[in-house]
């Protein structure tokens, strides 16, 4: 169960609740994010089309997003429903809950190694991340970027520092992006083939020197395919045409031709 700073969610807000009873006239959801509180999701509120039977729609035990129709913090009521929810809103809950979950899981990680409580845990680092990055979740992330300085920016501190960022380091992937480019490279000199290695080598070297992450493949002469990965998909682009360049200025320095035949694809 994923924690939440406020009691009550809010009119409109989309949430994660679990089906616990389902009526002919509706059904009863826990809210996942909100300490299991009860809510109700009215029979007219399941599918704007006609159907037979509400469990076509919902289980016991299933968990859905929902939105938020009425909420009465005084009197304890919280009605939802499902047939206002968009597809890309559900898309978007369901990517926000599982990062949650997995932050939530690290959470608790740093807290049993501190002998603190998960509480303890969302006050001292959960919640600055949050404030600072917006999301827990992508408080880790950038701190897997950036190491201990993107922690401690957001107010974290020791003994929580060294925890978190030791669980960052063995749990946290930054997802890369793949792109790669073709190049057509020819030189009809004697020396041609040396300098279309020439051309590829110093092309992989000014790759390296850079620290990107990149790869060069004879694609069937004359063409060479340049593969690459990074985090951004826009910095990507512009790493495969420095690398592309460079090639492209040394097969030219050396007599020969080289075009780029396929812009940076996925």
């Amino acid at each position: 169960m994923v924690k939440k700073r406020r009691e009550w969610p809010s009119y409109g807000e989309i949430v994660i609740g679990t089906v616990v009873q389902v009526f002919d006239k509706g059904a009863y959801i826990t809210l996942d994010e909100y300490g299991g509180k009860k809510a109700y999701v009215p029979l007219n509120e399941i599918s704007s089309s006609w159907f037979h039977n509400i469990r076509d729609f919902l289980r016991e035990g299933q968990k859905a997003a929902f939105k938020v129709i009425r909420v009465n913090p005084a009197r304890g009521h919280i009605d939802l429903s499902l047939k206002r929810v968009a597809n890309v809103e559900k898309e978007r809950k369901i990517l926000e809950w599982k990062r949650a979950k997995k932050a939530e899981v690290l959470l608790d990680f740093a807290a049993k190694k501190l002998g603190k409580t998960l509480d303890d845990a969302y006050n001292e680092v959960g919640w600055k991340l949050e404030d600072y990055y917006g999301e827990i979740y992508a408080g880790f992330e950038e701190a897997a970027r950036r190491g201990v300085k993107a922690l401690s920016t957001a107010g974290v501190k020791e003994p929580w520092l060294t925890v978190i960022m030791d669980l960052v380091k063995e749990h946290i992937e930054i997802p890369l992006v793949k792109l790669s480019t073709v190049l057509e490279l020819r030189c009809f000199k004697p020396n041609g083939v040396d300098a279309i290695k020439r051309a590829l080598v110093e092309a992989l070297n000014y790759a390296k020197e850079k620290g990107y992450q990149v790869k060069i493949y004879a694609d069937g002469s004359p063409k060479y395919r340049i593969d690459a990965v990074a985090e951004d998909y826009k910095k990507l682009k512009g790493i495969l045409r420095e690398v592309a360049d460079v090639a492209l200025s040394v097969i030219a320095k050396e007599g020969g031709q080289g075009k780029i035949l396929e812009e940076a694809k996925k």
